[in-house]
């Protein structure tokens, strides 16, 4: 392989990664998901899980920040705000890009592009924790329940940007 060639492919994966935030963008700027995950599909069954019902734990999350800082902090920044073309994993556009999909597919597309330097090399349970450290960099809450690594189970999960309505405690409008 040439020298050239992890170059082309860094900026290959880039140009993907922009263009999948883009969309992701675009798809909430119309208004609702355009995708329907198992997660909020009626054959799901009665209980939609997402990530306001404490979908993952404290330690998991600890882990994660490990990982984080050992494959992600170079890119990604110390307080996860990215930068330049690398894009943040915290705050309202981070929110947006991923409302209404599945945590299926941040773990998915975090397997197949992260980290930038090396895709693929980590594996499903290091990328649950480190989600999970995103999730809790976000604010979302923990549970008692570590987010898991399977795609089936992680389907099941939706990631909301703002808490739906009915999580609210009762008598709060």
């Amino acid at each position: 392989m040439s020298e050239r060639s992890p170059l082309k492919l860094l900026v290959a994966m880039s140009i993907v990664a922009f263009s999948i935030a883009t969309l992701a963008t675009i798809r909430a700027q119309e208004g609702g998901p355009a995708v329907q995950s198992p997660a909020t599909s009626p054959a799901s069954g009665p209980s939609p899980r997402s990530v306001w019902n404490g979908v993952y734990t404290e330690e998991q999350a600890k882990r994660g920040r490990e990982l984080y800082a050992t494959h992600c902090i170079v890119c990604h920044g110390e307080s996860l705000e990215g930068g330049g073309s690398v894009h943040a994993l915290v705050g309202a556009e981070f929110a947006a890009n991923w409302n209404g999909l599945s945590m299926s597919d941040l773990l998915d597309r975090t397997r197949t592009t992260m980290p930038m330097n090396k895709p693929g090399t980590l594996s499903r349970q290091q990328i649950a924790d480190l989600l999970a450290f995103v999730l809790s960099a976000n604010q979302f809450p923990a549970g008692a329940t570590e987010l898991p690594r399977q795609a089936e189970l992680l389907a099941q999960i939706t990631f909301l940007a703002t808490k739906p309505s009915s999580d609210l405690p009762r008598g709060r409008p």
